[in-house]
């Protein structure tokens, strides 16, 4: 079995400083200390790698144009001459990031995804650019916000990121040199440490959002929550459709509910659950997975904004 090759990715939007931070890193000797290095970047933007000023000179660069050409037989063909400790990618912000995790080869193991962007225009792109910054602040581990004016509506842009992640960091980078981290508390609009945790309408999405991302935490926990019912052969879920960014992504977020006894509840009925979840093996995840153990049942009206977000 080939051994694997730690991947370090760098997303974001044209001019959001992702040559910059990868020409410091190859110049810093904590980070390039002489490993063999491939970089693939996937732009040209107006900053330009110089590989002459690297710390360690095992370093090879390599263009991919087009989204169509990232593929698994392209990226691979950059190492059939030489073997390389490891991969920087420096990926082009309009290009999906399904597009990348498909066709990284199997032994490219993601280390690290950080996503740079402009403080000033932030605001804007998210605004135009929903889905795409929906699809890159998804799975990173931290965005850093380059030339932060001294105005920078921190608490907007709190709010816009932790609407697609509650566990990204959030790191602002100033013109002069001094980087401050985004520390603003954020508790969930529910009380975990309740007796029953009461969910509200207008709070599932961010619930069933913490719920997949902190399952451990909800076990044992009894809750309550208005959601839609929905059969698949004997089992019955309930959950409610959940919108991240756009129409175009809504989707039915359901957990598997566990009935005391039978129920007359069908598909597409709204009801009031009452129950402990527990964290337990069932077919339908593949795995574990939350498993609502109903106590109680109340027949309900939709509520009045049917389809769940996070605003």
């Amino acid at each position: 079995m080939a051994s694997q090759v730690p991947v370090y990715l760098f997303t974001g939007f044209l001019e959001g400083g992702k040559t910059h931070i990868i020409q410091e890193s190859m110049e810093d000797k904590r980070f390039n200390s002489g490993e063999k290095t491939l970089i693939i970047q996937c732009e040209e933007g107006v900053d330009e790698l110089d590989p002459s000023r690297f710390w360690g000179q095992n370093v090879y660069l390599e263009l991919i144009e087009s989204e169509s050409d990232f593929t698994v037989e392209k990226l691979l063909s950059f190492t059939e001459k030489r073997r390389v400790d490891r991969v920087v990618i420096e990926y082009n912000g309009m290009w999906r990031m399904d597009t990348l995790y498909a066709h990284l080869p199997a032994n490219w193991v993601i280390y690290q995804e950080m996503m740079f962007a402009d403080a000033s225009t932030f605001l804007s792109y998210n605004a135009n650019m929903r889905q795409l910054m929906v699809d890159k602040l998804t799975n990173c581990e931290m965005i850093v916000l380059n030339r932060t004016p001294a105005d920078i509506d921190k608490d907007e842009i709190h709010r816009v990121i932790r609407g697609i992640s509650r566990r990204v960091a959030i790191t602002y980078d100033y013109p002069d040199g001094h980087v401050e981290y985004d520390e603003i508390v954020d508790p969930l609009p529910f009380d975990l440490e309740a007796d029953v945790v009461q969910i509200e309408d207008a709070d599932y999405a961010i619930f069933y959002r913490d719920l997949s991302e902190e399952m451990e935490k909800y076990d044992r926990k009894k809750l309550r929550f208005k959601g839609m019912i929905a059969r698949q052969g004997n089992q019955i879920l309930v959950g409610r459709h959940v919108m991240t960014c756009c129409a175009d992504d809504i989707a039915f977020q359901p957990m598997v509910c566990s009935f005391p006894a039978s129920t007359t509840l069908q598909t597409q009925d709204w009801a009031i659950l009452t129950g402990e979840i527990r964290i337990e093996k069932h077919k339908l995840y593949r795995g574990k997975g939350p498993v609502l153990h109903v106590t109680a049942t109340e027949f309900a009206v939709k509520p009045a904004q049917e389809v769940a977000t996070f605003y």
